[in-house]
């Protein structure tokens, strides 16, 4: 999976068989917070929790602490307990 960080947009991106998934987001304080989730006709969960966990693993390699804003990404964390290191200090998901 080839992720393309869009700084201009402020996106990650990937191009799936379906067309355009992206992940909006903001850098302020060390810190990224995960905005939006984008995925017009991509109904691949599979697919999205891949993109996601690629993203993290981005924000990890640059020493960035991760602040999740929209619904997608909060269940995430739920269901992937290894990533709640990553959650700034005072944030419980």
């Amino acid at each position: 999976m080839e992720i393309k960080d869009n700084e201009l947009l402020r996106q990650f991106e990937i191009i799936s068989d379906t067309g355009l998934v992206s992940i909006e987001y903001s850098i302020q304080e060390r810190k990224l917070f995960l905005t939006k989730f984008c995925s017009k006709n991509n109904e691949d969960e599979e697919l999205h929790n891949e993109f996601i966990k690629s993203v993290l693993e981005i924000a990890q390699e640059r020493k960035l602490k991760v602040v999740p804003t929209h619904a997608k990404f909060i269940s995430f964390f739920r269901k992937n307990r290894k990533f709640q290191e990553m959650l700034p200090p005072g944030i419980k998901i």
